[in-house]
């Protein structure tokens, strides 16, 4: 069986065009495992994974496709967040959306996406920014 980290911020359009693009892939469901992964960077009430809008449309997007999948949350840097689930759970893939972003932008304040990327041996499946319906 693969696993697939998919990693998912608070922008349900993005995270339903992740999973989206997730389903086009040759992946076969029935032997392929999502862990749907959430990197809270501000959590002061407690949230639960659960009550993440984008974390449940992605959720309902990869079960309707057939994909056994299972939730996460973490808090913290999400780059590091991400890179640790994806070791601890000995993913095969990780999947991210990449953020529009000036180059001055990435300079001055990084990039998950780029530090997941350089970081990593995995396979990095980077879903564009541009999100279609």
């Amino acid at each position: 069986m693969s696993t697939i980290l998919l990693s998912v911020d608070n922008d349900e359009s993005r995270a339903k065009s992740q999973a989206k693009s997730l389903t086009r892939l040759d992946f076969d469901p029935e032997s392929t495992h999502v862990r749907l992964f959430h990197v809270f960077t501000d959590n002061p009430s407690g949230a639960s994974v659960t009550q993440v809008g984008s974390v449940r449309r992605a959720k309902e997007i990869l079960e309707n496709a057939g994909y056994a999948v299972s939730l996460e949350g973490q808090s913290g840097d999400p780059a590091e967040e991400i890179l640790a689930a994806a070791e601890e759970h000995d993913v095969d893939a990780i999947s991210i959306a990449g953020r529009k972003r000036s180059p001055t932008g990435k300079a001055l304040f990084g990039s998950v996406t780029q530090e997941v990327f350089l970081n990593t041996d995995l396979p990095v499946l980077l879903t564009s920014a541009s999100t279609t319906e």
